[in-house]
């Protein structure tokens, strides 16, 4: 008898984390190394928030709170939706899990049964389809490239749906791309699944505050109204409060899934942290300045980065609208060796050659179900990308 279920081998370990724990490796042997693979904001939590989560400790707000979140947080992330986009959640149709990760788990595992489908687009986050997997479902994954701005059309959403498809899950802005889709596209996507009525959607709106320009963003039950009743809406504070260590992810969907999810997290987590779930209300209801000051740095790091890279030689590098990625394409690179004399066959080799030799941490398209590529997160300091893009420029270079 195996010690291991055999339910994780449908699973990989997740292959970013993979990238970093080699570059802090190198790091510690001594090695100059740039890492540019990690998903984190490199800001601080702004202050307002911090000292919530103090006064909830000296207040004693220690306690175990309810599963599905405090009544103030719940309220809290209700009252945000409707600000954002003008959908009514009432605070028990919300729930607050430990990130983001959680409540994608909670969704995936309460509602897929063995054998239907989720339709992902790709490039995606690494961890959908292994959550989709450990659930017991099969990963649909819809290849959507450069020509296309890494969004899905819908002609290709029409094509991937079949009896048995459960989700279509949609991450706007994508990580790893920074691809985000307009109201206009949202509602192409929305025409078709209205054909479905057996598909639900479940939408991961994680770095929505992160989109730069005139770029003006939305969320798919907002633009198609008729939607909400099968639409899981997630959020959290991670990404545009600085706050991933906080873990704050929360979601809005029809109440009869919120009771699932909620009876699926009371027997493995139970609540998330109460100090984290103050600090994430004085997050939501308090100073939003913080945000558009670090959304403003990150757009002139994204065009910094975007500027430099296309200027290397085998790489195109398309601007995004959102997040704090940029996925370029390695095509060019491929078939050649490099300086140090690796084989570049393919964008894990690209992005392990550059790391050996420039020092530099990318993670390869691969791991995202997209070779081809890499992905660069600019939530570093303009000097550290400026040389990261510089070591990148000069690898290209070498390759012969």
């Amino acid at each position: 008898m195996n010690l291991i279920a055999e339910r994780l081998d449908r699973i990989s370990p997740s292959q970013t984390i993979a990238i970093s724990t080699k570059a802090r490796e190198l790091k510690a042997a001594g090695k100059d190394v740039i890492g540019l693979s990690a998903g984190e904001p490199d800001f601080d939590t702004p202050q307002h928030i911090k000292d919530a989560a103090i006064a909830a400790i000296q207040s004693g707000d220690t306690r175990y709170t309810d599963v599905a979140g405090t009544p103030a947080l719940r309220k809290a992330a209700a009252a945000y939706f409707k600000r954002e986009h003008n959908l009514d959640y009432k605070p028990e149709q919300i729930i607050v899990s430990t990130g983001g990760k959680q409540v994608i788990f909670n969704a995936m595992l309460a509602t897929m049964n063995d054998g239907e489908e989720a339709i992902i687009p790709a490039p995606c986050w690494v961890s959908y389809p292994d959550i989709v997997a450990l659930a017991g479902g099969k990963p649909v994954i819809v290849a959507a490239g450069q020509n296309q701005g890494f969004k899905m059309t819908p002609e290709q959403l029409e094509a991937a749906i079949t009896p048995k498809t459960k989700w279509l899950i949609l991450n706007n802005p994508c990580n790893p791309t920074g691809a985000a889709y307009t109201k206009e596209e949202l509602k192409g996507l929305a025409e078709v699944l209205l054909r479905h009525p057996h598909v639900w959607v479940f939408t991961d709106d994680i770095y929505e505050k992160l989109v730069y320009g005139d770029f003006q963003g939305s969320t798919i039950a907002a633009v198609e109204p008729k939607l909400y009743d099968r639409t899981l809406t997630m959020n959290g504070a991670s990404k545009a409060y600085a706050m991933t260590g906080w873990r704050i992810g929360f979601a809005g969907a029809p109440i009869g899934l919120i009771k699932a999810m909620d009876k699926l997290q009371s027997q493995s987590t139970s609540s998330t942290s109460s100090i984290s779930q103050a600090a994430a209300v004085a997050a939501l209801e308090g100073p939003q300045e913080s945000v558009e000051d670090m959304r403003k740095v990150y757009e002139r790091r994204r065009d910094l980065v975007v500027g430099m890279l296309n200027k290397a030689v085998g790489i195109h590098c398309i601007t995004p609208d959102g997040a704090f990625y940029v996925f370029p394409s390695v095509h060019g690179c491929l078939g050649k060796t490099s300086a140090g004399g690796a084989k570049i066959e393919t964008d894990e080799d690209f992005v392990i050659a550059l790391l050996n030799e420039q020092g530099v941490a990318a993670v390869h398209g691969s791991a995202f179900m997209f070779p081809g590529h890499f992905r660069i997160s600019y939530a570093t300091s303009d000097e550290l990308l400026t040389e990261a893009c510089s070591r990148i420029q000069t690898f290209c270079a070498g390759l012969r």
